[in-house]
């Protein structure tokens, strides 16, 4: 029988509107925004329906929005009675993959990722930190030029593994600036400075890790009804213990996502379905493999489609 795994996109993916027809349309979609609302003590779906875009990108306000608008669509998507053998997020998107998988409640979900962007936010002060996608240079080549720069005084390192010839390095913003050049001059065809507020996934995050500690001592975590294939291991990991280990690593390190897609389909996923805002993993997991099947779940209108096409599959 062929596997099926729900994937959930991480900081990029949110818009103003997202979520809106199933806060419409659907009672358990309605309650997912409205207990985010009661549990953060703040209007979060007045922001998420009505914006602006400026300050729903805010880390602290994306990571909660993201989380809510994908759980509301997961919440839908569960009517249909089609369970995955597989979870996995990218980044912030994590955090959702451990709703689904049953490790965290969605309410200790949403307050944890909001600390997170707070924590994250305060770190490294803005115009401080900087992050860039470098196109069509392999993960070795790029470490060998991003230990170059960190050595002469300027930190940055990989950030986001994130499909063949597509990585994102993180540090200062010197440091990314000098070894986006540095990359290019060894044969990277292009370097794009990411709108990021923050050098998420780097050494400058540790200060953030450190306070993002005691948050997991707060709320209580499970060990996973499904395998949650973890950021920064790229294996699929169920114990609590270890994924509260894992979540603390996974601010300062790489997010090895080509891996932890390469991984499930060793384990036989022949489909993966993107829940939340847009299509950036399906596009990240077609350029992985292309023999794989990506369904992208992004309203309420796609979730029927999906769900036919799930029943197929299953």
């Amino acid at each position: 029988m062929s596997k099926i795994a729900f994937i959930f996109p991480g900081q990029g993916s949110q818009t103003v509107g997202m979520g809106k027809d199933l806060y419409d349309e659907v009672e358990a979609s309605r309650s997912v925004f409205a207990a985010a609302d009661d549990k953060l003590g703040f209007q979060l779906s007045e922001l998420i329906f009505e914006g602006p875009q400026e300050k729903l990108t805010l880390t602290y306000n994306a990571q909660p929005a993201l989380l809510t608008a994908s759980i509301a669509l997961l919440e839908k998507l569960k009517e249909s009675g089609i369970q995955p053998d597989f979870v996995a997020g990218h980044s912030l998107g994590e955090y959702t993959a451990l709703v689904a998988g049953g490790v965290l409640s969605f309410e200790d979900a949403v307050y944890a990722v909001r600390k997170r962007g707070e924590y994250m936010n305060e770190a490294v002060p803005a115009g401080v930190g900087a992050m860039a996608a470098i196109l069509g240079m392999n993960s070795d080549e790029l470490r060998e030029v991003t230990e170059q720069i960190t050595s002469d005084g300027f930190s940055v390192q990989l950030a986001n593994l994130n499909c063949p010839g597509q990585i994102v390095i993180s540090g200062t913003a010197e440091g990314v600036e000098k070894a986006s050049a540095l990359a290019k001059e060894n044969g990277a065809k292009r370097a794009i400075p990411l709108d990021v507020s923050g050098p998420f996934h780097s050494e400058l995050m540790k200060p953030a890790a450190e306070k993002f500690k005691s948050i997991l001592d707060e709320v209580s975590l499970s060990d996973a009804s499904i395998p949650v294939v973890a950021n920064v291991t790229a294996a699929p990991v169920t114990s609590s213990a270890e994924i509260k280990t894992l979540l603390v690593e996974q601010l300062f390190s790489p997010v090895k996502w080509e891996q932890s897609i390469g991984e499930m389909i060793e384990q036989g996923v022949t489909t993966f379905v993107e829940i939340g805002p847009g299509k950036v993993l399906s596009g990240l997991v077609k350029k992985i493999d292309r023999k794989v099947n990506t369904i992208a779940v992004s309203d309420l209108a796609s979730i029927e489609a999906a769900i036919e096409k799930l029943k197929e599959v299953k």
